[in-house]
């Protein structure tokens, strides 16, 4: 939900309205007509077909033979190229495609994007359950990931209570924790032991495990590195898991000084 107190100055209203226009359009992966896009966004059926061509032109919305537009290929490509920034340096992706090879679990990185966890690089591994939702992107389980929790564990008390209370504590399963004083006391845990941890808290049957890199003062450099792994393998080998992760940590954070 945008804030409209944020709205800039200088804001360009057909930018703006042809972003929403994207988004509904993204929204419907069936399609929708003109009149169904101008209805949803709030905008005439004449503002609606200027917008919807200039977006056809450009690639990013596909006029079907029905009528209705679907999102164009562009959208894909600049999907990609968000994933590939996101990445990092070459021998950061190498570093968690050997751990994902040489483990069998999938590992992740993660790091704050615009003041939200974010995924931002992903290795899968054969042994790790496939779980859809972990894919570079903003993550909306936060509270329910061990990547999210440790990244949010970097957070003063207050900046987690904001973060919480604008992103809300979905209950994924019935083992998510769902309030403020049982993710802190969570955290806490996770802080002593030296990695933060969840069982069963964003997909049931499924664990994760994340440290962070390194500290670091500025708020979008700090990068936490997570596996996950069937729930049961967690339970029993949880100080294998730590000292391979942390060791994953440090050939991250090398690849990291080194592209700097």
């Amino acid at each position: 939900m945008r804030d409209p107190l944020a709205e800039p100055s200088d804001l360009i209203r057909s930018v703006s309205r042809a972003l929403r226009v994207l988004e509904s359009v993204g929204r419907a992966p069936r399609g929708l007509t003109v009149k169904q896009i101008a209805r949803r966004c709030d905008l005439t059926v004449a503002t609606t077909y200027h917008l919807v061509r200039t977006l056809a032109y450009e690639g990013y919305v596909i006029r079907r033979e029905d009528g209705t537009y679907v999102v164009g290929m562009e959208v894909a490509d600049r999907y990609r190229e968000l994933v590939a920034a996101f990445r990092g340096p070459p021998a950061v992706g190498e570093a968690l495609r050997r751990a994902a090879l040489e483990s069998g679990y999938s590992h992740y990185l993660g790091r704050f994007v615009g003041g939200q966890v974010a995924i931002t690089s992903v290795s899968e591994g054969l042994r790790s359950p496939y779980v859809e939702d972990l894919v570079p992107g903003f993550d909306e389980g936060a509270h329910a990931t061990a990547l999210g929790k440790a990244l949010l564990a970097t957070l003063g008390a207050e900046q987690r209570f904001r973060y919480l209370r604008d992103f809300g504590m979905r209950p994924f399963t019935p083992a998510t924790l769902t309030s403020i004083e049982a993710l802190e006391a969570d955290l806490a845990a996770g802080e002593r032991r030296g990695m933060h941890v969840e069982l069963g808290q964003f997909r049931a049957g499924v664990a994760c495990a994340a440290v962070l890199v390194a500290p670091e003062k500025e708020l979008e450099r700090r990068v936490v590195v997570a596996c996950a792994l069937p729930a049961g393998e967690m339970m029993n080998s949880a100080r294998l898991v730590r000292a391979k992760l942390l060791a994953v940590a440090r050939g991250v954070a090398d690849g990291l000084v080194a592209d700097a």
